[in-house]
């Protein structure tokens, strides 16, 4: 039944979209909650500009003593009290979700040290420049909405309600023109209609004059009530520098793990073959000769091992030869046929040079494990300040970064060095992996 219900509710919602949003948008929750807005608004820019004109003014005034410097602090406490007011009220009328600004940056506790961190803070002042700026802006919308919504669903109404007229003012109707010989009233079945007719523009187009209005709020809000683009700037920053340090951590982690279950796992293993073949050496020379010669093989593949995980984390043809000899080295490690065609004016800084390896190299071993692709392309140039890099293949697609895959993790790191990963790998392919880094010469 919970089945029935929910198909029915969503063949009735779709079949009551299915009306045009122009002529939809008068009767719209998210137009009415755009009107309160505005309504609420006017109160409430009255209320923060009266607050603060009279607190600044009465601060600033009293600087020559020193009442004046606490005064102007609750001044801008209250700016940003109602900061938190119109926050919310943006958030529950509007949708837009507003970060809280940045926080008073204190040195010590104490009565002192929050009002020098009141006065000195940036956000405090965007607060009250916001009381100054949204009350001019808020008679002007509060006058045009209010104006265009009852005039318009008056005009629509008018025939429901032109009677009045002439039942109680001694008019035909709504007079549209007069002087002391002569006079209009909208009287007649074509004047009403006519009327009902421009009701109806005024009242499709007002809500639309609102969402324009509200949006010009929005922007003020953002831009004076949230946080600053620095220190915006800053919180990302310091969000990308904790993923480095994650990501170096797990790479530790990794390399550990791979020395103590390899390399390390097989040199202990050598260690004791040879100690048993030194044993042997006097009583059977054969056997301690076959031991020998089976230690000999197994420090072959602990080398090879150990180059494997120096490759890992630093292969020495990117050292020596760059970008373009140590993906071609990939490639052709790679189980799928792979060109790679790279075009750098030169080669970019070592850090750069190594993110962008490692993203190749993780994203062809995607391929390799998962793609069941027959054949890949990577390609890498540069374009004004960014290095983009492009790795596609024709196998089933269905790659997606929100499942928490390795992609995952490659956008991360990329997004610490201010890089971004954008894959396009619809189902049944192809898939298109593009990665943009930052150009450092």
């Amino acid at each position: 039944m919970v089945t029935e219900y929910g198909q029915g509710y969503a063949h009735r919602s779709e079949r009551h979209h299915r009306l045009p949003p122009a002529l939809r948008a008068p009767v719209e929750a998210r137009s009415w909650r755009e009107f309160g807005y505005v309504l609420l608004g006017l109160p409430v820019a009255i209320a923060l500009f009266v607050w603060t004109v009279t607190t600044v003014a009465l601060g600033a005034g009293l600087l020559v003593t020193f009442l004046g410097i606490p005064v102007l602090a609750a001044a801008l406490a209250g700016c940003r009290g109602f900061g938190v007011l119109e926050r919310a009220r943006a958030r529950g009328l509007l949708g837009l979700e507003v970060a809280e600004p940045e926080p008073l940056r204190m040195r010590k506790p104490g009565a002192a040290a929050w009002m020098g961190a009141m006065l000195k803070s940036g956000a405090s002042w965007r607060h009250a420049l916001y009381a100054l700026v949204q009350f001019p802006w808020a008679v002007f919308s509060f006058s045009v909405a209010v104006s265009f919504w009852t005039c318009g669903w008056a005009l629509l109404s008018y025939p429901l309600w032109f009677w009045v007229f002439p039942a109680y003012a001694g008019t035909g109707g709504i007079q549209l023109y007069g002087d002391a010989h002569h006079s209009v009233y909208l009287d007649n079945p074509f004047e009403i209609a006519v009327t009902a007719l421009i009701g109806l523009l005024f009242t499709l187009a007002t809500p639309w004059l609102v969402r324009a209005l509200t949006t010009v709020d929005g922007l003020l809000v953002r831009g004076l009530l949230g946080p600053s683009p620095l220190s915006a700037r800053v919180v990302e920053l310091e969000s990308d520098r904790g993923a480095v340090v994650d990501t170096a951590a797990a790479d530790l982690r990794r390399i550990e793990r791979d020395l103590h279950d390899g390399a390390q796992a097989r040199l202990v293993g050598l260690a004791m073959d040879l100690g048993l073949a030194k044993e042997k050496l006097r009583e059977d020379p054969d056997t301690a000769a076959a031991m020998v010669e089976e230690a000999h093989g197994e420090v072959k593949l602990a080398l090879q091992e150990l180059r494997d995980l120096a490759r890992g984390i630093h292969p020495a043809v990117l050292t020596d030869r760059g970008l373009d000899a140590a993906l071609s080295a990939v490639a052709s490690r790679c189980t799928v046929p792979v060109r790679v065609e790279v075009d750098l004016p030169a080669r970019p800084a070592p850090a750069i040079e190594g993110i962008a390896y490692f993203t190749v190299s993780e994203l062809l071993q995607n391929i390799g494990k998962h793609s069941r692709a027959r054949s890949a392309s990577v390609d890498v140039w540069h374009s004004g300040d960014r290095l983009f890099i492009q790795v596609t293949d024709d196998g089933v697609g269905g790659a997606d970064v929100s499942r928490g895959s390795g992609l995952a993790g490659l956008a991360a790191r990329l997004d610490a060095v201010d890089g971004v990963l954008v894959v396009d790998s619809p189902a049944g392919g192809p898939t298109r992996v593009i990665a943009e880094l930052p150009w450092r010469g």
